[in-house]
C-alpha cells in the first residue's frame, strides 16, 4: 500500500507540474517552440500507452480464459454473463439519464444561437464503420493474432470466451495444465505492469503539459459552463454508482473506492481507461473478488460498460442541439439516447470513440455534425472524466457481481493480499 500511495502522490505532483509547465510555455514562448514542445513531449505518453497496450492483449486472453475455465459449467458462465449484461445496460441507462438531467437543467448551449451550416463540415473523424457491418467487424475476429496485434479488445474477449467455454467443456482433467500455464502468464503480465507503472507520472506530465501548452489554460475558462456541467454529471453518476454498490456491498463499497483511487487517477490523467486495466484487475482481487469473476467480468465491462461515454454522449448531443436552437420532442430524445447507447457498444479502442458515436448518430436527428467541432478542442479534458468513471463503474460492477455470486469472501481477501504483497 505504501508504494501505491507514493505512486498516487507522484501522479498528482506531475499532473500539477504539467499544468504549470504548459501554461508557462504557452504564455512565454513562440509558436514554433510550443509546436516543438507539444510534438516531442508527448513521446513519453506514447511510450507509456504503448507499453500498456503491449500487456493488455495477453493479460485479457489469459485472465478471461482462466476465469471461464474455472467457472466450470456453461450454465454458470451464462448466469454470470447474463447478470453482467443486465447491470451494464442498467448502468448505461442511469448514466444517460443523469447526463440528460444536468444538461437540461443547466442549458450550457443556450444563448450561442449558432446557424446551421448549409455545406457539409469535415470533422476528421472516421465514422464510416458506424454500421451493423462495422460493429460486427469490431466484434467477430477473423484471426486472434490480428486481434491481438491491433489490440481489438472486444475481439479478444469473444475469442477468449469461445476458447474458455471449449476448455471448460473438456473437464478439469484435460484443461488443468493449460489453466495453470495461463494463470502463470497472467501473473507475469501483472508483474510487468508494475514495472510499466513507474513511467506513469512522466507520461501524465507529458499529456497535460502538451495540451495546456497548445491550447492555454484559457480554453478551460472559455468552456467553463460546459466543462463544469459535464463534470457535475460525472460526479452525480459516480454517486449513483456508489449508491447501487452500497445496496449490494454495504460499507465495503467505500474500501473498494479507496483501493481503486490509483487506477481511476491513472485513467483520468492519461485519458485512457486501458492504461488502468491491469491495476484495476489486481486491486479487485485484493479487494476480495474471486479472480475467476474478475477475469470474466472486467474484460467484458471494458467493451460494454462505458458509463462515462454514456454521460458524455447524452450531455454533448443535447448541448449541440441547444447551441443550434433545435428542439427535440421527448420521443425523439428517447430514440436518440437509445441509438447512442447501442452505437457505443463494442467500439472500445476506437480513437475518440465517443466523438465517433456522436458524429455517426446525431445527423439522423437533424442535429448538425458541425457542432462536434465545438467540442474537439476540449475533448482531452472531457475524455479524462469519461475514462476515470469507466474504471470506477467497471470496478463496482465486478465487485457487485462477485458479492451476488457469493464469491466475495474473507478467505479470498487474505489469499489475494498475500499474492499481491508477495
Amino acid at each position: 500500500m505504501a508504494n501505491a500511495n507514493k505512486l498516487t502522490i507522484f501522479i498528482v505532483i506531475f499532473m500539477l507540474a504539467g499544468i504549470v509547465s504548459g501554461a508557462v510555455i504557452h504564455s512565454w514562448t513562440s509558436e514554433s517552440v510550443i509546436t516543438a514542445w507539444a510534438e516531442n513531449i508527448t513521446l513519453l505518453t506514447d511510450i507509456f500507452l504503448r507499453l500498456i497496450k503491449m500487456v493488455i492483449a495477453p493479460l485479457v486472453f489469459s485472465t478471461l480464459t482462466v476465469g471461464i475455465m474455472r467457472l466450470g459449467e456453461t450454465a454458470t458462465i451464462g448466469r454470470v454473463g447474463g447478470k453482467a449484461m443486465i447491470w451494464f445496460i442498467s448502468s448505461s441507462i442511469l448514466s444517460i439519464l443523469v447526463g440528460l438531467f444536468i444538461v437540461t437543467l443547466e442549458q450550457p448551449g443556450s444563448g450561442l444561437n449558432l446557424t446551421i451550416p448549409k455545406d457539409a463540415v469535415e470533422t476528421g473523424l472516421a465514422v464510416g464503420g458506424m454500421s451493423l457491418k462495422g460493429f460486427l467487424s469490431h466484434t467477430i475476429p477473423t484471426s486472434i493474432a490480428e486481434a491481438m496485434a491491433n489490440n481489438e479488445i472486444l475481439q479478444i474477449v469473444v475469442f477468449s470466451m469461445f476458447f474458455g467455454i471449449g476448455g471448460a467443456s473438456l473437464g478439469e482433467k484435460f484443461n488443468a495444465p493449460l489453466v495453470a500455464a495461463l494463470d502463470v502468464v497472467s501473473h507475469i503480465m501483472l508483474k510487468v505492469t508494475g514495472y510499466v507503472m513507474y513511467v506513469a507520472p512522466l507520461a501524465i506530465f507529458a499529456a497535460i503539459s502538451s495540451v495546456i501548452a497548445t491550447e492555454g489554460v484559457g480554453i478551460l475558462l472559455n468552456y467553463a459552463s460546459f466543462i463544469g456541467g459535464y463534470y457535475v454529471a460525472i460526479l452525480m453518476t459516480c454517486l449513483v454508482l456508489l449508491a447501487a454498490g452500497y445496496l449490494v456491498l454495504k460499507k465495503e463499497v467505500f474500501r473498494l473506492v479507496s483501493l481503486l483511487k490509483e487506477p481511476v487517477l491513472v485513467a483520468f490523467t492519461t485519458s485512457s481507461s486501458e492504461a488502468a486495466y491491469p491495476k484495476t484487475l489486481e486491486l479487485l482481487t485484493k479487494f476480495g473478488c474471486s479472480r475467476n469473476i474478475v477475469s470474466f467480468v472486467l474484460p467484458i465491462g471494458y467493451s460494454f460498460n462505458l458509463v462515462g461515454s454514456m454521460v458524455y454522449c447524452s450531455f454533448a448531443s443535447m448541448f449541440i442541439a441547444q447551441a443550434y436552437n433545435i428542439h427535440l420532442s421527448l420521443a425523439e430524445i428517447s430514440v436518440l439516447m437509445l441509438t447512442l447507447m447501442l452505437a457505443s457498444k463494442g467500439i472500445a479502442g476506437v480513437p475518440r470513440s465517443a466523438l465517433v458515436v456522436l458524429a455517426a448518430t446525431i445527423p439522423s436527428f437533424n442535429i448538425p455534425v458541425a457542432g462536434i467541432l465545438l467540442l474537439m478542442g476540449i475533448d482531452h479534458f472531457l475524455d479524462m472524466g469519461r475514462s476515470a468513471i469507466n474504471v470506477l463503474g467497471n470496478g463496482i460492477a465486478t465487485a457487485m457481481l462477485a458479492q451476488d455470486e457469493g464469491l466475495l469472501t474473507e478467505s479470498e481477501k487474505k489469499v489475494a493480499e498475500q499474492e499481491v504483497n508477495a
